[in-house]
């Protein structure tokens, strides 16, 4: 590993702001070989003494670099130019010939997939060590969470939706299927085979984890915005529960009206329905800020918020919260009681220390900088294609692109051969005949990575729209 000598001239006259030439210069020494994968650049402070300009000008320039996938930043260990597999080696007078690679990269635009950034977050690595170097416990955790988390997810709730939780409320999980499976036991033990009201389209993992712990799943014709009150007076046979997401609807990407969420509220204590409310990804919001939590609505209903850390730091850890009150609460707490935690207490502890020290708010702000940054990149690549309808983009790490020709699914197929894996919109819809489109993941793609696969999907697209036009 070596620091790199960066060949940066910066013109104060020029049109172009001094954090643009900076980036460009430095992205134009990376293509061409120039700067090597792992070489290290300089600390911002002395770059940006060397250069005569503010730290604020070259630190401007590594973020748009580090969001492109060009750099990598490791906290105290530098910041490093990153490993990229079409630039490999610094250009030579004599070329040999180019070799395909045995196995093609895949680009990954499946859905729920955020940035890896935290892995190298300093504060993450810290927290670990302080998770680490507590004094060994030979007990198990306890069953609804360690104290020190539930009281920092209480706090972190407070602070990103405006929920006032006290820790008690709290409760632990292994992630949304967890608390799912957690949901379908409590209601068994009030009767054999609760039924559970969910959204159509909406997500297939829940439908298929409740119907496995052993739930009737009962489908609710949805757009956007979710469920509708004139849906829910229409309702015959009484749902034991009803789960929504009402933030942020998966995956059409709308969200409910706070006079939606108030009637779903008054219907559900009328019937003692309790609502299971999924707030997955509302921490990512792009254009409009975030309506309040059901759960802070004020009314009678149980509502039991689930959330989870698979959004803002990453699935691999399997953990997340159920945010739980009222007499369904009281037993969602026995019945995991009863059960045990599935959460390891060390990554409980190592979440508390990164919450409390500030980690999960800074990276959040991080992430919605490097997200907002996709977004833009969907939206000027697809949004004024003739033909396509994007949507979705006012939160998450998702968007829906609609088309009439050709059928998604055919896309798919095809696109996959040439590395690009995505989703068709088909699979979100369990009852009702589906739309068609493809569902995008932005989250753990860099600019560069999106930017190849949409040019693939276009041209995928494209051709087959414009043979139907004419």
């Amino acid at each position: 590993m070596r620091e790199a000598e960066l060949p940066i001239s910066l013109d104060r006259n020029s049109p172009a702001s001094l954090s643009a030439q900076m980036a460009s210069q430095l992205r134009g020494a990376i293509l061409s070989g120039v700067l090597q994968p792992e070489d290290t650049l300089p600390a911002t402070r002395r770059l940006a003494a060397d250069l005569a300009v503010s730290r604020g000008v070259v630190v401007r320039a590594f973020e748009q670099l580090s969001g492109e996938g060009f750099l990598l930043s490791n906290g105290a260990g530098g910041t490093k130019v990153a490993i990229r597999p079409d630039i490999s080696s610094r250009p030579l007078l004599r070329r040999e010939p180019s070799r395909p690679s045995p196995q093609a990269e895949v680009i990954d635009l499946t859905p729920g997939r955020p940035s890896g950034s935290p892995f190298q977050d300093r504060q993450w690595r810290s927290a670990w060590k302080s998770a680490l170097a507590g004094q060994g416990k030979v007990q198990l955790p306890p069953a609804l969470g360690t104290p020190a988390l539930r009281k920092a997810v209480a706090d972190h709730l407070a602070l990103s939706r405006g929920l006032a939780v006290d820790a008690n409320d709290v409760l632990i999980t292994g992630g949304t299927s967890d608390a799912l499976q957690l949901v379908v036991a409590m209601l068994r033990n009030q009767t054999a085979q609760p039924r559970v009201l969910v959204e159509d389209p909406g997500y297939p993992t829940a439908r298929r984890v409740m119907r496995a712990a052993g739930a009737r799943i009962v489908t609710a014709p949805v757009d956007e915005n979710g469920l509708k009150s004139s849906q829910l007076r229409a309702v015959k046979d009484m749902p034991d529960a009803v789960l929504v997401t009402p933030s942020h609807q998966y995956p059409l990407g709308g969200r409910m009206t706070v006079q939606e969420r108030l009637g779903l509220l008054a219907w559900a204590e009328q019937h003692g329905v309790l609502v299971l409310e999924d707030d997955y990804d509302s921490e990512f919001r792009h254009s409009r800020m975030p309506l309040p939590a059901m759960a802070s609505l004020p009314g009678g209903a149980d509502v039991a918020l689930l959330g989870t850390f698979s959004k803002n730091l990453s699935p691999w850890l399997r953990c997340g919260y159920l945010v739980v009150r009222g007499e369904s609460g009281q037993q969602l707490k026995a019945t995991r009681e009863a059960l045990d935690t599935p959460v390891s207490g060390v990554l409980q502890s190592a979440i508390a220390h990164y919450i409390q020290a500030g980690g999960l708010s800074r990276h959040i702000t991080r992430a919605r900088r490097e997200y907002a940054h996709r977004r833009e990149l969907l939206i000027d690549r697809l949004g004024s294609r003739p033909g396509l309808e994007l949507s979705a983009l006012d939160g998450g790490l998702h968007a829906v692109v609609r088309f009439h020709h050709p059928d998604a699914s055919e896309v798919a197929a095809k696109a996959l051969l040439l590395g690009v894996e995505v989703i068709p919109l088909a699979g979100y819809y369990a009852d009702r005949p589906p739309e068609n489109g493809l569902v995008l993941g932005y989250g753990a793609v860099t600019d560069l990575q999106l930017s190849k696969a949409l040019t693939i999907l276009l041209d995928l697209i494209g051709p087959a729209m414009a043979k139907n036009n004419t």
